[in-house]
């Protein structure tokens, strides 16, 4: 029996989550889309990992009713809703509306909401997001190029996004424990609120409200929250959890972020000398073969060891060409160049491939064919090693690391090789 069944709102984030329950002890198994078919291997928890955290709020919906769907028919006891850490959105959704039709889907009347990862420096006080020691709106985020954020206060904005009464479940209250936890939720539940907004400044504040959300049908959080719910199912930690194959083949990464995390990245793996070659978005709007060339190049270089490809670049840069191209067909456009490249690289032998970027993420996984991924051990966190069987690779396995542009440390990219060999 399926314990936890999640729904995740792009890619990166789904391996997020994963990651943290199979950190946890879970047995993990991450599907790219909604699956047709029975979950064919035994897992504690199915992660299905969708594109919606952009597209229209109706589609979002849509889409995630078909994988809540599928979960309840695989025998799910809990849903997990995960979003983004940064709880990036507009004002339309998706988390909202999304949170909305999964609560009427489960007939439910009450949900909790926090994005808190603190491994990753998210943390909730009051119900304003922090990232590291800023509010959420000094971070960076205000610049984000689809989903700039612009207030830190999580109860507004999730308010902004439904119908239905937002409240806080502050510190004073978690600090006290899983009880104290449940209590407010009877008081809120009472007062008719629905949906509660949760702080949390550590692990052991995230394992606290884990512990309080047994009996919730659903719970809306980052990946942060998942270190708290395995428990619950009487599971616990077990590193057999997260074993893979062994790697081999050879070793490339590939970026779409234009995140300050994933910059500085980029600059690091630059700094180490080796080869990297930057993406330029215009040369593909003017009809350039832009995949062919980056192939081209990339081919005789990797014998001696991973390559880098990016079309990450600073906030003014993607300014000045989402004014020529449009933000949205900017994006896109990228991405299904990266996704080419990647699918590329794998038909010349890449088995070992690193993807930054929720987005890019998404492209490059359906461009190589991938339906479902086994999750491995983590390179930093968030951001765990998977195994895949890719069409691209010909039915040869294949690790990937997807991961969102805001995580991971600067040398991300060369260390995620590292943990491989060892």
């Amino acid at each position: 029996m399926l314990k936890l069944g999640a729904i995740a709102d792009d890619f990166t984030g789904a391996t997020d989550l994963a990651n943290n329950l199979v950190r946890a002890g879970m047995r993990v198994v991450q599907t790219i889309g909604v699956p047709t078919e029975p979950l064919a291997t035994q897992a504690d928890a199915v992660v299905v990992a969708l594109k919606s955290r952009t597209i229209e709020p109706w589609a979002a919906v849509e889409q995630s009713l078909k994988a809540l769907e599928w979960l309840q028919g695989q025998g799910a006891r809990q849903i997990y809703f995960k979003y983004c850490s940064t709880f990036d959105s507009t004002e339309r959704g998706n988390i909202g509306p999304i949170t909305e039709a999964l609560m009427d889907a489960l007939g439910t009347d009450f949900t909790i909401a926090t994005p808190a990862f603190p491994d990753n420096k998210r943390t909730v006080f009051k119900g304003y997001l922090f990232v590291g020691d800023v509010l959420l709106n000094e971070s960076g985020m205000q610049h984000h190029p689809l989903t700039p954020m612009t207030d830190p206060n999580l109860v507004r904005v999730l308010q902004r996004q439904t119908r239905r009464k937002v409240g806080l479940i502050d510190h004073s209250v978690v600090a006290r424990g899983a009880e104290a936890v449940r209590e407010r939720i009877a008081i809120l539940r009472a007062e008719g609120v629905n949906i509660a907004v949760v702080d949390a400044l550590s692990n052991e504040d995230l394992i606290g409200i884990g512990a309080a959300l047994n009996n919730l049908p659903l719970v809306t959080a980052g990946s942060g929250l998942a270190i708290g719910m395995p428990a619950n199912f009487g599971i616990k930690p077990s590193s057999r959890a997260s074993e893979l194959p062994l790697a081999e083949g050879l070793q490339a990464v590939v970026s779409g972020s234009c995140s300050l995390a994933t910059n500085r990245q980029v600059l690091a793996f630059i700094k180490t000398g080796r080869p990297a070659m930057a993406i330029d978005p215009l040369r593909i709007a003017s009809g350039f073969d832009v995949s062919s060339e980056v192939l081209a190049w990339a081919e005789p270089l990797m014998a001696d060891g991973p390559v880098l490809v990016y079309s990450t670049a600073e906030s003014d840069a993607i300014q000045a060409v989402q004014s020529r191209l449009g933000v949205e067909k900017a994006g896109a456009m990228v991405e299904r160049t990266i996704a080419a490249i990647a699918r590329g690289l794998v038909q010349r032998g890449v088995r070992q491939l690193v993807v930054a970027g929720g987005e890019t993420s998404g492209a490059c996984v359906h461009e190589l064919g991938v339906t479902q991924m086994r999750i491995g051990p983590q390179i930093d966190p968030g951001v765990p090693w998977t195994h895949v069987q890719a069409e691209a690779a010909e039915g040869k396995g294949v690790h990937m690391a997807l991961k969102s542009g805001n995580f991971g440390t600067d040398d991300f990219f060369t260390k995620a090789f590292q943990l491989l060999e060892r």
